[in-house]
C-alpha cells in the first residue's frame, strides 16, 4: 500500500499508533481478499465486496496521514 511513501509510512508506524492501526488493518484485509480470489478462504461476494471497500477507506485515511505528515515536515 503506498510504496512509494515507504519512508514516511515508517516513520508515521513509529510516531503515530492510529496510523499504524490503520496500516496493519488495511494489510490483514488484503490478505483476506487475496485468500479469497485464491480460493483458500471461501467468502460470499458480498463479504469480499466489503472487505474491499473497508481497504479503501484505510487507504484513503492513511494518505490523508501521510500528506498531512509530509506538509508538517516541510514546513519544520
Amino acid at each position: 500500500m503506498l510504496s512509494e511513501y515507504r519512508q514516511e509510512i515508517s516513520e508515521l508506524k513509529q510516531k503515530n499508533a492510529h496510523f499504524a492501526k490503520i496500516f496493519e488493518r488495511h494489510n490483514e484485509l488484503d490478505k483476506k481478499a487475496k485468500d479469497a480470489d485464491e480460493g483458500r478462504l471461501h467468502l460470499s461476494d458480498y463479504e469480499v465486496e466489503q472487505i474491499k471497500k473497508e481497504k479503501l477507506l484505510l487507504k484513503d485515511e492513511a494518505l490523508q496521514m501521510i500528506l498531512k505528515y509530509k506538509k508538517e515536515e516541510a514546513e519544520g
